[in-house]
């Protein structure tokens, strides 16, 4: 009954959750932010959702096992020697950070969710965060039930704390005194306002901390330096996700002498977000000849969706079944070159076969009723479980029209996540109900 209710408000529940002045605020807390609400507005109209997604508590709870489960199987040692055997030579350096920022995307269906993909340096946290107390409440419990995993509040206080923690992992005792947030021209990503959020979030705590593209930081006399300044930390957006590209060979060398903590980092990009993993992760009988328990595999073959390699010797019987299938680049990210079985053409098919690609099951997204224009539409929902050390620390919805989520869809963007209260709460969560906007 819960995830029917999360359902139902999810279709019938339209009322207009975002508080703009309220997002304003908390988008500029410190007067080096002002106007970057403005600047979002204009540029990036379609960043934030004006509506919450409703998950049901069962889902939640469902999500936070799957990914307990999956990090346990990716402390083997079977799984770290198979995923690190495809991995090139800068990925078997273990210097100790876990890597911040990891991103479980699901679909959620009846059955329950399912594990589409996993992400390094999953941007978006921090926005979410503040789109989150950004929301006035159409229901009187709405705020207690964004809250429900994670005080508002302390948003920035827990992923500050992760940032310590990677630090303390690798460097101990010795004080943290600079972070570089690094990206390929920066100003460009759409994901720019969040790297100011940061900025000024470390900068708040006492750090000396910038925003750089790769070619500005320089590797000389064992040091990462940026400008004037040694970099301690390097917190890592880039794409490249090896440090293969000549324009990124600083960080690389500062990185393979260990002169820098950067997070994530490539083995954590080897060991987690490489597409070839969700293979093994749907393989029970393998997971089973490591012995992974009973209780962990049921969960994995419930939660992710089966996998499989793109190869020659498969492709008669996978463009068989292509409308059943989903192919992703191996090394891919942000919804790049992916592809629907059933939009596929010849030519796409024969890229495929020339590329590194896995074919996963074919998995409908959640739908969300919102209303553009005065118009109700049904768009299309993700959930991002953002995570650290196999804790879930924020979930977050994506809303969308099309193939893939773009933030280019009106009445779409992030969108933050309500867990429906358990069956014995949800009569309190009907008190609330204002009968003016439909459901809510």
């Amino acid at each position: 009954m819960e995830t029917n209710f999360a359902d139902a408000l999810n279709h019938g529940c339209i009322c207009r959750t975002l508080d703009p002045h309220n997002l304003q605020q908390q988008l500029e807390s410190d007067p080096g932010l002002t106007g970057l609400a403005q600047s979002i507005a204009q540029t990036r109209p379609n960043l934030f959702s004006s509506t919450v997604v409703f998950l049901s508590s069962g889902t939640f709870d469902a999500i936070v096992a799957t990914v307990a489960a999956i990090e346990r199987v990716m402390a083997l040692p079977a799984y770290q020697s198979t995923a690190l055997a495809r991995a090139p030579a800068i990925a078997q350096h273990e210097f100790g950070p876990a890597g911040v920022y990891m991103g479980y995307d699901f679909h959620v269906t009846a059955e329950g969710p399912q594990l589409i993909e996993i992400n390094t340096n999953a941007g978006g946290a921090l926005l979410n965060a503040v789109l989150a107390r950004a929301q006035k409440a159409c229901c009187e419990s709405m705020s207690q039930a964004i809250a429900a995993y994670t005080p508002l509040e302390a948003f920035e206080k827990i992923f500050f704390d992760m940032f310590k923690a990677e630090w303390r992992a690798q460097r101990g005792d010795q004080p943290l005194r600079s972070i570089v947030i690094v990206d390929e021209d920066p100003q460009a990503q759409y994901l720019a306002p969040e790297f100011e959020l940061y900025r000024h979030m470390f900068l708040q705590r006492g750090l000396s901390a910038s925003i750089a593209d790769p070619r500005a930081l320089e590797w000389r006399d064992g040091n990462l330096w940026h400008d004037k300044t040694v970099v301690d930390m390097v917190y890592n957006r880039l794409t490249d996700f090896y440090f293969a590209e000549p324009a990124h060979q600083a960080l690389r060398e500062a990185y393979l002498a260990g002169a820098v903590v950067v997070t994530p980092h490539p083995r954590a990009h080897a060991l987690m977000a490489d597409k070839r993993n969700l293979v093994t992760l749907s393989d029970d009988e393998l997971l089973a000849s490591w012995g992974v328990s009973a209780s962990d595999r049921h969960l994995l073959t419930s939660a992710v969706p089966p996998t499989q390699l793109v190869t020659p010797q498969r492709a008669d019987a996978l463009w068989a079944q292509r409308r059943q299938l989903f192919f992703k680049p191996v090394g891919g990210y942000g919804a790049k070159a992916v592809y629907r079985g059933d939009k596929l053409t010849r030519r796409v098919w024969d890229e495929i076969l020339a590329g590194e690609f896995i074919a996963q099951t074919l998995v409908p997204p959640g739908q969300r009723m919102v209303v553009v224009d005065g118009v109700q539409t049904d768009l299309k929902f993700d959930v991002r479980a953002y995570t650290y050390a196999g804790q879930v620390q924020l979930l977050a919805a994506r809303t969308y029209q099309g193939q893939t989520t773009n933030f280019r869809t009106p009445g779409g963007g992030f969108s933050p996540v309500v867990v429906v209260p358990k069956l014995g709460e949800i009569s309190s969560l009907f008190s609330s109900i204002d009968s003016t906007a439909h459901v809510c």
